[in-house]
Protein backbone atom coordinates (compact mmCIF):
# COMPACT_ATOMS: atom_id res chain seq x y z
CA UNK A 1 0.00 0.00 0.00
CA UNK A 2 2.93 2.47 0.58
CA UNK A 3 4.51 2.00 -3.03
CA UNK A 4 0.51 3.07 -4.12
CA UNK A 5 0.33 6.01 -2.10
CA UNK A 6 3.53 7.26 -2.81
CA UNK A 7 3.00 6.74 -6.67
CA UNK A 8 -0.30 8.52 -6.35
CA UNK A 9 1.42 11.55 -4.30
CA UNK A 10 3.70 12.06 -7.20
CA UNK A 11 6.39 11.32 -4.87
CA UNK A 12 9.12 9.20 -7.53
CA UNK A 13 12.56 10.01 -5.36
CA UNK A 14 13.78 7.41 -4.15
CA UNK A 15 15.16 8.70 -1.16
CA UNK A 16 12.50 10.85 -0.34
CA UNK A 17 10.11 7.67 -0.63
CA UNK A 18 12.06 5.81 1.94
CA UNK A 19 11.83 9.13 4.50
CA UNK A 20 8.25 8.90 3.89
CA UNK A 21 7.87 5.03 4.35
CA UNK A 22 9.68 5.59 7.68
CA UNK A 23 6.92 8.67 8.77
CA UNK A 24 4.37 6.05 8.04
CA UNK A 25 5.71 3.14 10.02
CA UNK A 26 5.27 5.64 13.07
CA UNK A 27 1.74 6.45 12.21
CA UNK A 28 0.62 2.86 11.76
CA UNK A 29 2.62 1.97 15.31
CA UNK A 30 1.69 4.60 17.30
CA UNK A 31 -1.40 6.37 16.15
CA UNK A 32 -3.61 3.19 15.81
CA UNK A 33 -7.27 5.17 15.42
CA UNK A 34 -5.61 8.34 13.21
CA UNK A 35 -4.04 5.67 11.27
CA UNK A 36 -6.62 3.52 10.49
CA UNK A 37 -8.55 6.90 9.52
CA UNK A 38 -6.23 8.12 7.56
CA UNK A 39 -6.23 4.75 5.14
CA UNK A 40 -10.11 6.10 4.12
CA UNK A 41 -8.56 9.23 2.30
CA UNK A 42 -7.48 9.34 -0.97
CA UNK A 43 -4.31 7.25 -1.80
CA UNK A 44 -2.72 10.54 -3.26
CA UNK A 45 -3.36 12.75 0.27
CA UNK A 46 -1.84 9.71 2.93
CA UNK A 47 1.36 9.97 2.55
CA UNK A 48 1.25 14.06 3.54
CA UNK A 49 -0.89 13.10 6.92
CA UNK A 50 1.99 10.43 7.77
CA UNK A 51 4.46 12.98 7.27
CA UNK A 52 3.14 15.73 9.55
CA UNK A 53 2.00 12.67 11.90
CA UNK A 54 5.73 11.40 11.93
CA UNK A 55 7.24 14.56 12.33
CA UNK A 56 4.94 15.25 15.17
CA UNK A 57 5.55 11.98 16.42
CA UNK A 58 9.43 12.41 16.52
CA UNK A 59 9.21 15.61 18.55
CA UNK A 60 6.77 14.36 21.06
CA UNK A 61 8.71 11.01 21.43
CA UNK A 62 12.07 13.33 22.53
CA UNK A 63 9.96 15.16 24.92
CA UNK A 64 8.50 12.34 27.05
CA UNK A 65 11.97 10.10 26.71
CA UNK A 66 10.03 6.79 27.60
CA UNK A 67 13.15 5.16 28.56
CA UNK A 68 13.99 7.94 30.68
CA UNK A 69 17.64 8.10 29.75
CA UNK A 70 17.99 12.01 29.02
CA UNK A 71 18.03 14.99 31.89
CA UNK A 72 15.68 18.12 30.39
CA UNK A 73 18.85 20.00 28.97
CA UNK A 74 19.49 16.95 26.71
CA UNK A 75 16.12 16.99 25.43
CA UNK A 76 16.32 20.72 25.08
CA UNK A 77 19.22 20.36 22.93
CA UNK A 78 17.96 17.76 20.95
CA UNK A 79 14.74 19.23 20.27
CA UNK A 80 16.23 22.65 19.36
CA UNK A 81 18.54 20.54 16.98
CA UNK A 82 15.30 19.39 15.66
CA UNK A 83 14.12 22.60 14.89
CA UNK A 84 17.10 23.99 13.32
CA UNK A 85 16.81 20.74 10.85
CA UNK A 86 13.28 21.58 10.01
CA UNK A 87 14.07 25.58 9.40
CA UNK A 88 17.09 25.32 7.31
CA UNK A 89 15.50 22.31 5.45
CA UNK A 90 12.13 25.00 4.84
CA UNK A 91 14.51 27.49 3.85
CA UNK A 92 16.75 25.40 1.49
CA UNK A 93 15.41 21.84 1.42
CA UNK A 94 17.06 18.62 2.65
CA UNK A 95 17.44 17.96 6.05
CA UNK A 96 18.80 15.77 7.96
CA UNK A 97 16.07 13.62 9.81
CA UNK A 98 13.62 11.54 7.25
CA UNK A 99 11.32 13.28 9.22
CA UNK A 100 12.48 16.62 8.46
CA UNK A 101 13.24 15.73 4.92
CA UNK A 102 9.39 14.05 4.28
CA UNK A 103 7.83 16.90 6.02
CA UNK A 104 9.17 19.96 4.90
CA UNK A 105 8.19 18.04 1.13
CA UNK A 106 4.79 17.70 2.24
CA UNK A 107 4.53 21.61 3.31
CA UNK A 108 5.80 22.48 -0.53
CA UNK A 109 3.34 20.64 -2.23
CA UNK A 110 0.31 21.81 -0.22
CA UNK A 111 1.36 25.45 1.29
CA UNK A 112 1.37 24.86 4.92
CA UNK A 113 2.00 28.06 7.03
CA UNK A 114 5.98 27.32 7.89
CA UNK A 115 5.21 29.53 11.21
CA UNK A 116 2.51 26.35 12.31
CA UNK A 117 5.38 24.41 12.79
CA UNK A 118 7.20 26.81 14.97
CA UNK A 119 4.44 27.13 17.58
CA UNK A 120 4.05 23.37 17.57
CA UNK A 121 7.50 22.88 18.89
CA UNK A 122 7.14 25.97 20.87
CA UNK A 123 4.08 23.44 22.92
CA UNK A 124 6.72 20.58 22.86
CA UNK A 125 9.80 22.79 24.46
CA UNK A 126 7.07 24.16 27.20
CA UNK A 127 6.76 20.27 27.84
CA UNK A 128 10.24 20.05 29.26
CA UNK A 129 9.37 22.57 32.43
CA UNK A 130 5.90 23.13 32.67
CA UNK A 131 3.91 20.17 34.42
CA UNK A 132 0.61 21.77 35.09
CA UNK A 133 -2.11 24.33 33.75
CA UNK A 134 -3.50 26.84 36.18
CA UNK A 135 -6.80 27.19 34.09
CA UNK A 136 -8.46 26.39 31.06
CA UNK A 137 -6.75 29.07 29.13
CA UNK A 138 -3.96 28.20 29.83
CA UNK A 139 -4.13 25.02 28.68
CA UNK A 140 -5.88 26.14 25.33
CA UNK A 141 -2.91 28.21 25.01
CA UNK A 142 -0.71 25.60 25.25
CA UNK A 143 -2.79 23.40 22.83
CA UNK A 144 -2.63 25.99 20.48
CA UNK A 145 0.91 24.62 19.09
CA UNK A 146 0.38 21.02 20.37
CA UNK A 147 -3.06 20.37 18.96
CA UNK A 148 -4.54 23.42 17.05
CA UNK A 149 -2.01 23.63 14.50
CA UNK A 150 -2.24 20.52 13.90
CA UNK A 151 -5.65 20.74 12.31
CA UNK A 152 -4.82 23.75 10.54
CA UNK A 153 -1.44 21.79 9.01
CA UNK A 154 -4.62 19.06 7.69
CA UNK A 155 -6.72 21.78 6.46
CA UNK A 156 -4.33 22.50 2.85
CA UNK A 157 -3.89 18.54 2.89
CA UNK A 158 -7.82 17.73 3.23
CA UNK A 159 -9.09 20.75 1.29
CA UNK A 160 -12.47 22.48 1.43
CA UNK A 161 -15.30 23.20 -0.38
CA UNK A 162 -15.27 27.05 1.69
CA UNK A 163 -12.68 29.08 1.78
CA UNK A 164 -10.06 27.73 4.02
CA UNK A 165 -10.09 30.34 6.62
CA UNK A 166 -14.19 29.96 7.31
CA UNK A 167 -13.20 26.47 7.86
CA UNK A 168 -9.84 26.62 10.22
CA UNK A 169 -11.71 27.35 13.34
CA UNK A 170 -13.86 24.07 13.23
CA UNK A 171 -10.12 22.16 11.89
CA UNK A 172 -8.49 23.66 15.51
CA UNK A 173 -11.08 22.42 17.36
CA UNK A 174 -11.06 19.35 16.52
CA UNK A 175 -7.29 19.12 17.10
CA UNK A 176 -8.08 20.51 20.26
CA UNK A 177 -10.54 17.93 20.66
CA UNK A 178 -8.61 15.34 20.11
CA UNK A 179 -6.07 16.11 22.45
CA UNK A 180 -8.44 16.43 25.36
CA UNK A 181 -9.93 13.29 24.91
CA UNK A 182 -5.85 11.81 25.12
CA UNK A 183 -5.35 13.70 28.33
CA UNK A 184 -8.38 12.51 29.41
CA UNK A 185 -7.70 8.95 28.67
CA UNK A 186 -3.87 9.03 29.68
CA UNK A 187 -4.48 11.42 33.23
CA UNK A 188 -2.42 8.42 35.13
CA UNK A 189 0.13 7.86 32.50
CA UNK A 190 1.04 11.31 32.38
CA UNK A 191 0.61 11.69 36.18
CA UNK A 192 3.39 8.81 36.26
CA UNK A 193 6.12 11.66 33.78
CA UNK A 194 5.21 14.75 36.39
CA UNK A 195 2.36 15.98 34.16
CA UNK A 196 -1.41 17.24 34.73
CA UNK A 197 -3.01 18.18 31.90
CA UNK A 198 -6.74 19.20 33.52
CA UNK A 199 -6.76 22.87 34.21
CA UNK A 200 -6.14 22.81 37.97
CA UNK A 201 -9.23 25.01 38.50
CA UNK A 202 -11.32 22.68 37.45
CA UNK A 203 -9.95 19.93 39.36
CA UNK A 204 -10.32 22.54 42.39
CA UNK A 205 -13.79 23.31 41.62
CA UNK A 206 -14.59 19.26 42.83
CA UNK A 207 -11.34 19.08 45.78
CA UNK A 208 -9.09 17.57 43.63
CA UNK A 209 -5.31 18.55 44.03
CA UNK A 210 -2.52 16.75 42.64
CA UNK A 211 -1.79 15.50 46.00
CA UNK A 212 -4.88 13.40 45.78
CA UNK A 213 -4.53 12.50 41.89
CA UNK A 214 -0.98 10.65 43.05
CA UNK A 215 -2.52 9.33 46.28
CA UNK A 216 -5.59 7.46 43.69
CA UNK A 217 -2.69 6.56 41.27
CA UNK A 218 -0.51 5.15 43.71
CA UNK A 219 -3.46 2.87 45.84
CA UNK A 220 -5.37 2.41 43.16
CA UNK A 221 -8.28 3.56 44.55
CA UNK A 222 -11.03 5.65 43.43
CA UNK A 223 -12.36 9.19 45.07
CA UNK A 224 -16.13 10.51 44.20
CA UNK A 225 -14.22 13.99 43.89
CA UNK A 226 -12.00 12.63 41.25
CA UNK A 227 -14.70 10.72 39.48
CA UNK A 228 -16.57 14.23 39.80
CA UNK A 229 -13.73 16.66 38.29
CA UNK A 230 -13.25 13.99 35.58
CA UNK A 231 -17.19 13.70 34.15
CA UNK A 232 -16.67 17.82 33.93
CA UNK A 233 -13.65 17.46 32.11
CA UNK A 234 -15.45 14.79 29.75
CA UNK A 235 -18.18 17.30 29.47
CA UNK A 236 -15.78 20.14 28.96
CA UNK A 237 -14.43 17.93 25.58
CA UNK A 238 -17.61 17.37 24.22
CA UNK A 239 -18.50 21.06 24.01
CA UNK A 240 -15.21 21.29 21.86
CA UNK A 241 -16.06 18.29 19.72
CA UNK A 242 -19.72 19.62 19.28
CA UNK A 243 -17.25 22.98 18.36
CA UNK A 244 -15.37 21.08 15.64
CA UNK A 245 -18.31 19.00 14.32
CA UNK A 246 -19.73 21.81 11.53
CA UNK A 247 -16.38 21.64 10.01
CA UNK A 248 -16.54 18.30 8.88
CA UNK A 249 -19.29 19.54 5.68
CA UNK A 250 -17.03 22.26 4.49
CA UNK A 251 -14.17 19.49 3.75
CA UNK A 252 -13.48 18.36 0.50
CA UNK A 253 -16.61 15.34 0.08
CA UNK A 254 -14.23 12.49 -0.51
CA UNK A 255 -12.10 12.85 2.39
CA UNK A 256 -15.35 14.00 4.84
CA UNK A 257 -15.63 10.17 5.74
CA UNK A 258 -11.67 10.07 7.13
CA UNK A 259 -12.63 13.01 9.23
CA UNK A 260 -15.99 12.04 10.39
CA UNK A 261 -14.58 8.07 11.09
CA UNK A 262 -11.59 9.95 13.44
CA UNK A 263 -14.27 12.21 14.96
CA UNK A 264 -16.51 8.87 15.72
CA UNK A 265 -13.52 6.74 16.95
CA UNK A 266 -12.00 9.44 19.28
CA UNK A 267 -15.25 10.12 21.03
CA UNK A 268 -15.60 6.81 21.28
CA UNK A 269 -12.53 6.80 23.78
CA UNK A 270 -14.72 9.58 25.53
CA UNK A 271 -17.55 7.09 25.32
CA UNK A 272 -15.02 4.58 26.50
CA UNK A 273 -14.15 6.10 29.69
CA UNK A 274 -17.79 7.09 30.76
CA UNK A 275 -18.63 3.00 30.71
CA UNK A 276 -15.54 2.27 32.72
CA UNK A 277 -17.09 4.46 35.30
CA UNK A 278 -13.94 7.24 34.91
CA UNK A 279 -11.31 4.80 35.91
CA UNK A 280 -8.61 6.64 33.78
CA UNK A 281 -5.98 6.53 36.69
CA UNK A 282 -6.23 2.76 37.36
CA UNK A 283 -6.91 1.81 33.81
CA UNK A 284 -6.93 2.98 29.62
CA UNK A 285 -9.55 2.80 28.16
CA UNK A 286 -10.12 2.25 24.34
CA UNK A 287 -12.87 1.93 21.86
CA UNK A 288 -13.04 -2.22 21.53
CA UNK A 289 -10.95 -3.85 18.45
CA UNK A 290 -14.49 -4.52 16.90
CA UNK A 291 -16.26 -1.58 16.99
CA UNK A 292 -12.76 0.19 15.57
CA UNK A 293 -12.92 -2.28 12.45
CA UNK A 294 -16.96 -1.36 12.16
CA UNK A 295 -16.80 2.40 11.99
CA UNK A 296 -14.01 2.12 9.49
CA UNK A 297 -15.90 -0.51 7.49
CA UNK A 298 -19.02 2.17 7.57
CA UNK A 299 -16.22 4.69 6.79
CA UNK A 300 -14.93 2.67 3.68
CA UNK A 301 -18.64 2.75 2.63
CA UNK A 302 -18.79 6.13 2.85
CA UNK A 303 -15.42 6.75 0.75
CA UNK A 304 -17.02 4.34 -1.80
CA UNK A 305 -20.02 6.38 -2.36
CA UNK A 306 -17.83 9.91 -2.13
CA UNK A 307 -15.79 8.72 -4.45
CA UNK A 308 -18.57 7.65 -7.15
CA UNK A 309 -20.59 10.91 -6.85
CA UNK A 310 -17.36 13.01 -6.39
CA UNK A 311 -17.71 15.99 -9.54
CA UNK A 312 -14.74 15.98 -11.72
CA UNK A 313 -11.46 18.32 -10.39
CA UNK A 314 -12.97 21.39 -12.56
CA UNK A 315 -16.08 21.38 -10.62
CA UNK A 316 -14.83 20.83 -7.65
CA UNK A 317 -12.63 24.09 -7.93
CA UNK A 318 -15.27 25.83 -8.67
CA UNK A 319 -17.05 24.36 -5.41
CA UNK A 320 -13.92 25.44 -3.63
CA UNK A 321 -14.04 29.01 -4.90
CA UNK A 322 -18.02 29.74 -4.23
CA UNK A 323 -18.79 26.90 -1.20
CA UNK A 324 -22.00 25.33 -0.24
CA UNK A 325 -24.85 27.27 -0.59
CA UNK A 326 -23.41 29.81 -2.72
CA UNK A 327 -25.16 28.91 -6.08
Amino acid sequence: MTRRELDAAGITDPGLRTDYGVCRRLNARHGRTYFLATRLLPLERRSAVHALYGFARWADDIVDDLDRRLTPDERDLLLKRLEGDLTHALRTGGGTEPVVRAVTDAADRYGIEVDLFGDFLASMRADLTVTDYPTYADLRAYMHGSAAVIGLQMLPVLGTVVPREEAAPHAAALGVAFQLTNFLRDVGEDLDRGRVYLPADLLAAHGVDRPLLEWSRRNGRGDPRIRAALVAAEAMTRDVYRDAEPGIAMLDPRVRPCIRTAFTLYGGILDAIARHDYTVLHRRSVVPRRRRAATAAAGALKVARARWQAPPAADRAALERKGPGRG
